[in-house]
């Protein structure tokens, strides 16, 4: 079993870096931890897609910074609360999944959180599926779960207030889901489970059903979002996160592209720089001769090294370097076949450089848009064979060579 590190200054650092609550109170959690008994905890992630993103990764390094305490860690994967559907936040309800595109999804969850939890060595992380005791819950034993709560104490969620304003649906299996997040404590007995603020209501569900149903105080410790200064969250419905399984100079890049506001907040909650450092670099972004741009290099820079290593990190900030800052291109472009007549917005959106016709559309028409160097101004401009070899780049990072059939 792993020693248990009771250092006040360290303690002190994990219940306060990026933590917005803490229930009942930072005290009797504090006094908890500094008498050495360790501490059983969870963080549980719902396998909506193929990837862990930037969001996950702050639970993740949360979790981490008790395992490093010699704490017992549980990475709880949701096969079972998945197929509910969080409806946190949610102003419809979520697209039902089966359960095996929610396992085929969690595939490579264990590698992408290994840049900041250990699953192997002397205090490894454990994983489990919250499908194993979920399913095998009787109607009986639902009913009396959920006579823990009332109808009222569900329908005052936001998100659930919206809804009703707006006249869409509530189904009833969304107020299934706290509950269900809830039991997992109960089934895992564990004494402090972490996440996001946007989380609150479904762990404090565990906190009253650990309570009623084994007599035991659960904590729960809420993070804060990370998001910019206007309060806009990094995430997938955002459509500017961070993927874990992101190739290294994407991640380096998609960092780049985060508003100035994000980065000290970024140091905080997604790396393990110290708090020192954290500060300094508050400082420095007050200072107008401080150049924004390299703290932030800074940041990707540590993104890709936590998740890749210090090569790769080398190799993605080089490439930044070349291909943006100089505006060189990359050693290798990668090549696509295409057909004369074909037009470049058709050609944009097949190979997932826009969304859409409309925002290829929107990309050329504000010079975002070039060939061989040349921007493209004509938005009905088609392939010719004189484009063929030619380098099509779109934005600030992405080329594409054309090879015209």
């Amino acid at each position: 079993m792993a020693q248990v590190i009771t250092d006040e200054k360290m303690v002190d650092e994990v219940l306060e870096r990026g933590v917005e609550q803490i229930f009942p109170d930072k005290k009797t959690l504090k006094e908890k931890m500094m008498s050495g008994e360790r501490i059983r905890l969870y963080c549980g992630y719902d396998p909506t897609a193929p990837s862990l993103h930037i969001g996950n990764a702050v639970t993740i390094n949360k979790l981490s910074q008790f395992q490093k305490l010699g704490h017992e860690i549980i990475f709880l994967i949701g096969d079972f609360t998945c197929m509910i559907g969080d409806p946190t936040d949610k102003l419809a309800t979520r697209k039902k999944m089966t359960r095996e595109e929610i396992l085929e999804n969690a595939k490579g969850y264990q590698k992408q959180a290994e840049g900041y939890l250990k699953f192997e060595g002397e205090n490894p992380a454990q994983i489990m599926y919250n499908s194993e005791w979920n399913d095998k819950l009787t109607f009986k034993e639902l009913i009396e779960l959920s006579s823990n709560f009332t109808v009222q104490q569900m329908i005052q969620r936001d998100m659930f207030q919206e809804r009703l304003k707006a006249e869409k649906p509530i189904y009833l299996h969304e107020f299934l889901y706290p509950l269900t997040q809830g039991y997992d404590s109960v089934v895992m007995n564990v004494d402090l489970e972490i996440g996001g603020n946007d989380q609150m209501f479904n762990m404090l569900a565990g906190r009253t059903l650990q309570k009623n149903i084994n007599n035991k105080e659960k904590f729960v410790v809420t993070l804060k979002l990370l998001a910019d200064e206007t309060g806009k969250k990094m995430g997938k419905s955002e459509g500017n996160a961070v993927f874990l399984d992101q190739a290294p100079q994407d991640m380096y890049g998609a960092v780049m592209s985060w508003t100035d506001g994000t980065i000290a907040v970024g140091f905080e909650m997604a790396t393990n720089v110290s708090m020192e450092e954290v500060k300094e670099i508050e400082e420095a972004l007050k200072d107008e001769k401080n150049n924004p741009r390299d703290l932030k290099m800074k940041l990707a820079y540590e993104m890709v090294r936590i998740n890749y290593g210090e090569e790769a990190a080398n190799l993605a900030q080089d490439n930044f370097i070349r291909t943006v800052q100089k505006k060189e291109m990359p050693d290798e472009v990668v090549s696509i076949e295409v057909s004369i007549e074909d037009s470049v917005i058709e050609i944009m959106t097949r190979e997932g450089l826009a969304k859409s016709n409309g925002e290829a559309k929107r990309k050329i028409e504000q010079g975002g848009v070039s060939l061989n160097g040349e921007i493209i101004k004509d938005i009905q401009i088609k392939i010719s064979k004189e484009m063929n070899g030619k380098i099509l780049k779109v934005g600030k990072r992405e080329f594409r060579k054309i090879v015209v059939e």
